[in-house]
């Protein structure tokens, strides 16, 4: 990549123990909002309205609703094994904070459980929206400060390894779907379906709280003109280019291929410049989910 200096390769900042608890104690605090997030929404939207989650936390409320057993004392309880599990293959760190979370998350529930509230939604269509979308960030949140708060994620990790023919996702979709189809049975075929819509919500907000809404775009321009659209790109909006060889198919003459990333709001102006140099230019646009490193500029 064009642009670092020998400066910053040398550049090795240790960081101090302040600066290491400071970002120790941000990231709890943020487990713990994300906890306090997930349980109201559960306890105050979710639950009274038989409208569930997927996962352990799906089972621990149908548990809750035919037994009347503490939501929080359950979900706890029933995310201790799938701890354990994780423990050899995820890490002492995320499996600290996944312990962390899951706590927060019992002493959540208890606490909003304690106010004895009045049913804050009772439109099922708003409950979907909302709970799920609330549901959705908390989840987000604790996703996106590697911890978890289901224990079937972390078994569909482990059964992914073993059985490499099925995706983390094949599994975590098939345990799902036996629990979405139990609580059919426990409580209705509607609620079920209400149940599997909110799980569709909650999934595109935590995309959007992983992702980000301002993510970035990864863009491969192939033209004649790399040079004037890649000291463009560099001028105009402060961003590094890299060139790479190519060769065309058709042709087999060797090209240069112009890479580089730029944020969603930038991509507009990276079109105009590259149409206004080349209005033949071939552009590859994709969506990029995480981006780390110097931000190079001038």
């Amino acid at each position: 990549m064009f642009g670092f200096s020998k400066r910053q390769k040398k550049i090795v900042k240790k960081k101090t123990p302040v600066e290491i608890f400071a970002e120790v104690s941000l990231r709890l605090l943020i487990l713990t909002i994300g906890a306090f997030i997930v349980a109201f929404s559960l306890e105050c939207i979710l639950l009274p309205n038989k409208v569930i989650d997927g996962g352990v936390i799906g089972i621990s409320m149908m548990i809750n609703y035919l037994t009347k057993a503490n939501l929080g004392l359950v979900i706890f309880f029933l995310n201790i094994p799938f701890i354990f599990l994780a423990l050899r293959n995820l890490g002492k760190m995320f499996v600290f904070q996944t312990f962390f979370s899951i706590t927060m998350l019992a002493v959540a529930t208890n606490f909003f459980e304690s106010l004895h509230h009045p049913v804050i939604l009772d439109e099922l269509l708003l409950v979907v929206i909302f709970g799920g979308i609330l549901l959705g960030f908390g989840v987000g949140l604790i996703l996106r400060n590697s911890a978890s708060l289901d224990g079937t994620e972390i078994l569909s990790i482990k059964l992914s390894k073993r059985f490499s023919f099925l995706t983390i996702g094949e599994f975590l979709m098939g345990i799902n779907l036996i629990i979405y189809s139990v609580s059919a049975f426990v409580f209705d075929l509607k609620q079920a379906l209400y149940s599997i819509l909110t799980y569709f919500v909650a999934s595109k907000a935590i995309d959007a709280v992983i992702d980000g809404f301002n993510s970035s775009k990864s863009v491969r321009i192939v033209s004649e003109h790399y040079k004037e659209i890649g000291k463009a790109i560099m001028k105009e909006l402060d961003v590094s280019v890299t060139y790479m060889k190519a060769r065309g198919g058709y042709s087999g003459e060797e090209k240069i291929l112009t890479y580089c990333v730029v944020s969603r709001l930038e991509m507009a102006k990276v079109k105009a410049m590259v149409k206004e140099i080349d209005p033949k230019a071939f552009l590859v646009i994709e969506a990029v989910h995480e981006v780390e490193g110097i931000r190079v500029k001038r």
